[in-house]
């Protein structure tokens, strides 16, 4: 049954590293060497008859017990003892924002150095740059909508993804409302309070099953809010169509008109965002601004165990108990080191 007891105090402790007792065993060795004068010098003994002083054989033997559990108590600290207390549960901060960005063929407007689409991927990296903390994700659509990366923690990989929005593969038309439906379908069910979507789009919705309001409105019940960025809005903006015989790119006018300003607009308002138009980067930079305000809700993550050092009872134990030992060597027993 003790036997039982010693075990099972035993198993409530986890040790740093148990191999560590074993310079707690080498200390024991020589101080063994030193009880016993091992190395000492040979000396002249009177017989115990003719000794004017006596040796108390009991209390050396007393001695030797003790410190034997002394040196247990310091080779056992020397593991590195410790209890586990319970885990400890983690607040982070989490806040969902996905990309929705447009990538039809307006986008390649030369009225953003080098182009619209190239202005607001620059704009996406700093975004990504002032918030380490979010999860991020991007979703591209021109006829059709596809998520380029669900939102994540890992950046490096949503960095990474940006440099793979380009034009082309999804066609030439503007698809909001299902780019916007899509976002929000893999929004509903995260377990961040805060969500958001930054719509970066310079046309007016031309495809698609969704209309932009149907998806404000499915914003705005699910308490999601579209911050909307009208890229362009230059009435000069010149868009590229190819080369001519002599190798010189040709253009042609990319009427600021095209822009649907107005229903930008009311989706913002609808789900609570904000509505921007983008002429230059410095509006986008107010985007960022504002989505850095909002209110993170704390989502508790299991952290990891926390454990109470027990360490230094041992070690304080067997310290003392090894004073009191040489203590009595040297003041009572005048045994000379």
């Amino acid at each position: 049954m003790k036997k039982q007891r010693r075990i099972s105090l035993l198993s409530n402790y986890i040790f740093h590293n148990k191999y560590l007792f074993i310079f707690g065993v080498i200390g024991f060795l020589f101080w063994c060497a030193d009880f016993f004068a091992i190395f000492k010098k040979g000396e002249l003994i009177l017989p115990p008859k003719y000794s004017l002083k006596k040796r108390p054989s009991f209390l050396r033997g007393l001695l030797f017990l003790m410190a034997i559990g002394a040196w247990a108590l310091i080779s056992f600290s020397l593991m590195g003892p410790k209890t586990p207390m319970g885990k400890s549960n983690v607040k982070k901060e989490i806040n969902d924002i996905y990309f929705v960005v447009d990538v039809s063929r307006s986008m390649l407007a030369e009225d953003f150095p080098p182009n619209r689409l190239e202005a607001a991927k620059g704009q996406i990296r700093k975004f990504i740059e002032l918030s380490p903390v979010d999860r991020i994700g991007i979703i591209m659509f021109g006829d059709k909508v596809f998520t380029l990366i669900p939102v994540t923690t890992d950046l490096k990989l949503v960095e990474q993804s940006v440099e793979q929005i380009n034009i082309g593969f999804l066609g030439s038309g503007t698809n909001i409302g299902d780019a916007l439906g899509l976002a929000l379908a893999r929004s509903e069910t995260s377990v961040a309070e805060n969500k958001s979507i930054i719509l970066l789009t310079d046309g007016s919705a031309n495809a698609g099953l969704m209309s932009p309001m149907q998806a404000a409105e499915k914003a705005k019940e699910l308490g999601i809010k579209i911050y909307t960025i009208g890229i362009g809005g230059d009435p000069d903006a010149k868009l590229p169509v190819g080369r001519d015989a002599f190798g010189r790119m040709r253009y042609q006018n990319m009427p600021g008109q095209s822009m649907d300003f107005e229903t930008l607009q009311k989706i913002a308002e609808m789900s609570g965002g904000k509505d921007f138009v983008a002429s230059d980067n410095e509006s986008l930079n107010e985007v960022l601004s504002e989505i850095n305000k909002l209110e993170r809700k704390g989502l508790e993550i299991k952290g990891r165990i926390i454990y109470q050092e027990d360490y230094y009872k041992f070690l304080l134990a067997g310290v003392l108990l090894l004073i009191l030992i040489e203590s009595t060597r040297r003041l009572y027993l005048r045994e000379v080191a």
